[in-house]
């Protein structure tokens, strides 16, 4: 019975394959350079309140389709603490891959709209939610240790 089994697992591994989307040189590295890493940096409140530390843990990203990437995820700030899958969109400028999110709901956190430039182990944007709060990010890309 078992060696009946392993055409279809060939079949269906092959097809799981194929569904992938091609990657660009560019976007393999941005998916090779973005999985297993811990963003650790400071975001500030337009009130002015000043720097705080965040902490944002990707285990995986990959390409669902053109533009739009899966983040294998775990936010930390502000007493929070959420490990998820979130799917937003990268935009390129030139060969700087560019994280939007505009007003969407992110599960028990609320809804945001974010710019992310990275480059270089480093990352640097805007981010903005419901009631007027918004800041600034920014912080270094940290792979972490297998």
């Amino acid at each position: 019975m078992t060696l009946r089994l392993a055409p279809l697992l060939l079949i269906v591994s092959a097809m799981a394959q194929e569904s992938r989307p091609a990657l660009t040189a560019a976007e393999k590295e941005f998916e090779q350079s973005m999985s297993g890493v811990t963003l650790n940096g400071h975001f500030t409140r337009q009130d002015g309140s000043g720097l705080r530390e965040e902490k944002y843990g990707i285990e995986k990203v990959t390409k669902v389709k053109d533009g739009l990437w899966r983040f294998d995820a775990r936010f930390q700030y502000g007493g929070h603490d959420v490990k998820m899958p979130i799917e937003l969109e990268v935009k390129w400028a030139g060969d700087t891959p560019v994280i939007t999110l505009t007003d969407q709901p992110v599960a028990g956190l609320g809804s945001f709209t974010v710019r992310i430039v990275i480059y270089r182990g480093q990352y640097a944007g805007t981010w903005s939610g419901a009631n007027g709060h918004g800041g600034q990010m920014f912080g270094a890309i940290v792979k972490s240790a297998q």
